[in-house]
């Protein structure tokens, strides 16, 4: 798509470090003259609405709740109008917000909207650029929590104005490539939805015995297992209680281990394998215990979530996981890895989660002892376990892969949407040959605008903004 894109000609240095140069015959202009500061109050019956760095501004209700409520002094609050921009706190992190509809907003906001109707949808595109976003910060007043934009300041600095012929252009064309771009990720994610439910079944036909992982056939005869969750099984399967496969162990910590830690994906292994920020220090309070390769291990408190796996290291952990041992030559730890991990998917382990609100790892182990599991011979174990790593791979590395993809699409599009913004890439004559019955630019009723950020997809087009 940007191969079609090529320089401008002539340029000038715009004398600002985050724009560069821009296109010669491009107008540089103070942004205080091509905005205007709304300040309209005494509106207490509109809707009250939130600003957001995914979704703009929107209606509070519509954002799960999750801002604080301004119930007294509603007549005090600001106008915000379809197609005003709003600066709010923190707002230079994701750019100058769009509001989407009509409502009010704390009066601490700046509320902006263009001099000139005429220049909006432009303006909409710039401010959601990446180099413009990183310009902001060069504007922000206060410390920490409490940092803001200081639009004085910002009101002073130029933005680049192409003629109006050519904004339309970059704007037809933006939103052309945006959709495009678009529909390829929600492909991607779609497919990432399919390969992740398709290992989910995999998963839940081969350790329930739905399928024989030998055959790829379903066995010859069932019988009832006794478990909701598990409905029938092969006949013969024996049912038994985990206390009866597992034994929970203690062990002391040595001198050189390194942390060993459960994640939600089924992993464990050493922390310095996966990642080391985002935990705490409480181990340190709480103590270790020693964690050997091969044991089955279940996280107490996201056991819930699937976070139960075979230590591939021998190390130490919290005591809050549950260290088990094979009691016997019979048990396949990995099988009941999986196990786990498919009575977790059925709300099975809810059980075992009322046990750790209690802080009680023995009580949440008794929980999971008390539990029937299927125990399948040792020889079909071991070969569910190599069926699903081989075909867990194999999905997983598509996934990946999709994700990938996704990722470099999303890198593609911003740095696409900067350099034409910004006069690096002339998009006239792309724009020009767009077709105006072309698919990718009519409405697409797959396209899910309520809950996109106005600068991740299509510009909306609220007509002329109100002055």
């Amino acid at each position: 798509m940007a191969s079609v894109l090529k320089p401008y000609g002539a340029t000038k240095y715009s004398g600002a470090d985050w724009l560069g140069d821009v296109p010669e015959h491009w107008d540089l202009r103070r942004t205080k003259t091509l905005l205007r500061q709304r300040n309209e109050k005494g509106y207490p019956n509109e809707p009250l609405l939130a600003a957001t760095q995914t979704k703009g501004v929107v209606r509070k209700e519509h954002y799960e709740n999750r801002t604080v409520l301004a119930m007294k002094d509603l007549h005090l609050l600001k106008l915000v109008r379809a197609g005003d921009f709003v600066i709010s706190l923190r707002s230079f992190q994701g750019g100058i917000e769009y509001a989407r509809e009509r409502g009010i907003i704390s009066p601490a906001y700046t509320i902006l909207f263009p001099a000139q109707a005429e220049n909006h949808a432009y303006i909409a595109h710039l401010f959601k650029s990446a180099p413009y976003v990183e310009n902001l910060t060069l504007f922000v007043t206060g410390i920490r929590q409490g940092q803001n934009i200081d639009y004085a300041k910002l009101g002073r600095s130029r933005l680049p104005l192409p003629p109006l012929r050519e904004q339309r252009a970059i704007v037809r064309f933006l939103d052309h490539a945006d959709r495009r771009i678009q529909r390829y990720i929600r492909a991607r994610e779609r497919l990432i939805e399919l390969l992740e439910e398709r290992k989910r079944v995999l998963i839940h036909e081969a350790v329930t015995g739905r399928i024989d992982v030998r055959t790829g056939q379903s066995y010859l005869a069932y019988k009832d297992s006794g478990l909701e969750w598990l409905g029938q099984v092969p006949e013969h399967w024996r049912m038994i209680r985990a206390k009866g496969l597992f034994d929970k162990v203690e062990r002391p910590v040595r001198l050189h281990d390194k942390v060993v830690t459960c994640f939600r994906d089924g992993v464990v292994t050493l922390r310095e394998n996966r990642r080391v920020l985002g935990f705490t220090e409480s181990l340190k309070e709480i103590g270790y215990q020693g964690v050997r390769r091969g044991d089955l291990v279940i996280h107490a408190m996201d056991a819930f979530a699937g976070a139960c796996g075979v230590s591939d290291s021998d190390g130490k952990s919290t005591p809050v996981y549950a260290v088990c041992t094979p009691s016997g030559n019979g048990v396949n730890a990995h099988y009941y890895a999986f196990c786990v991990r498919e009575m977790a998917r059925s709300q099975w382990i809810l059980a075992l989660s009322r046990g750790v609100r209690k802080r009680s790892t023995d009580f949440r182990f008794a929980a999971f002892g008390s539990q029937l599991v299927p125990v399948p011979p040792y020889s079909e174990q071991s070969a569910i376990v190599r069926h699903l790593e081989r075909r867990k791979t194999t999905l997983e590395a598509a996934v990946e892969g999709a994700r990938q993809q996704c990722d470099l699409l999303r890198e593609y599009r911003t740095r696409l949407i900067a350099d034409v913004v910004t006069g690096k890439l002339d998009a006239r004559e792309a724009a020009s040959s767009l077709s105006e019955t072309d698919p990718l630019t009519a409405d697409d009723p797959s396209d899910n605008r309520e809950t996109q950020d106005w600068g991740q997809g299509d510009t909306p087009n609220p007509g002329h903004p109100h002055p």
